[in-house]
């Protein structure tokens, strides 16, 4: 399906992750297939991504591509996750806009009620809307969206649209209700807020993942790890004070952290 006429000359760079097998750790990876007439636009840039273990709904470096493609001149990323359940909820980490798409029919009805979903969503889309349970489905989601809004307080009533992807009807009015939650998050400030926020959090996740891989250099290089979990193994230790016993006498051992990078 090429992308809709209405909004001509934009690039898209599509990052669609898929689960990764917990026994073999491949993936099909068949958003490949499913988008093989899109990947001949020259505008577009598709690439598939597999878990591999990471929970959240994505993969590990979904933000870092993210990052590339940005840098790229890509006028818009959409980002596909796994599909998620009442945890799996990382997309808003990343994503500037959260749409949380349902079909009639599959019991999303119910699924749409767990507040991780509900919370997540700046907009809901009811797709495969010519199906039998769209209305209702549709009804009840904006049930659930009310009261939640009415409960909190939020300043955005996440909406509710409709579409039928397979022709292209509903994607207009789908972009415009994008386009007005980039206009509330800029106008209310809150697009910087979730900008400085997530660097934040992106700098200390960065911060963890060198700290630990110095930590477990350190530990597999002096043979240290071996011979505390054969400790831990024998009930002599308990994983807890080892853990403190490590780390304070790692960063004993080093000074202060800018000293030891």
């Amino acid at each position: 399906m090429p992308f809709p006429a209405w909004k001509p000359g934009l690039t898209v760079g599509i990052i669609a992750v898929d689960p990764s097998s917990p026994f073999t750790g491949g993936a099909v990876l068949g958003d490949r297939v499913r988008m093989s007439q899109l990947s001949l636009d020259p505008g577009v840039f598709i690439r598939s991504m597999a878990t591999r273990g990471f929970l959240g709904g994505m993969a590990r470096s979904t933000g870092e591509v993210v990052k590339v493609l940005d840098a790229l001149g890509k006028d818009i990323i959409l980002i596909e996750t796994v599909g998620v359940g009442q945890d799996e909820v990382d997309i808003v980490g990343i994503a500037d806009t959260t749409c949380v798409v349902l079909v009639p029919g599959l019991g999303d009805a119910i699924q749409s009620m767990k507040s991780g979903i509900m919370e997540i969503a700046d907009i809901f889309v009811i797709n495969k809307s010519d199906h039998s349970g769209a209305d209702q489905l549709h009804a009840e989601v904006m049930t659930r969206v009310e009261q939640d809004h009415h409960i909190k307080g939020r300043a955005w009533l996440a909406p509710v649209v409709k579409t039928v992807a397979v022709d292209n009807l509903g994607l207009e009015e789908l972009w415009q209700t994008i386009e007005k939650h980039r206009l509330h998050l800029e106008e209310s400030g809150e697009f910087l807020q979730r900008r400085r926020e997530r660097t934040g959090r992106e700098t200390l996740r960065m911060i963890h993942h060198e700290l630990f891989r110095l930590v477990r250099q350190h530990l597999e290089d002096t043979g240290e790890m071996e011979r505390l979990v054969g400790e831990i193994t024998d009930r002599k230790r308990d994983p807890y004070s080892v853990m403190k016993d490590i780390l304070s006498g790692w960063l004993k051992e080093r000074g202060p952290v800018g000293e030891a990078l």
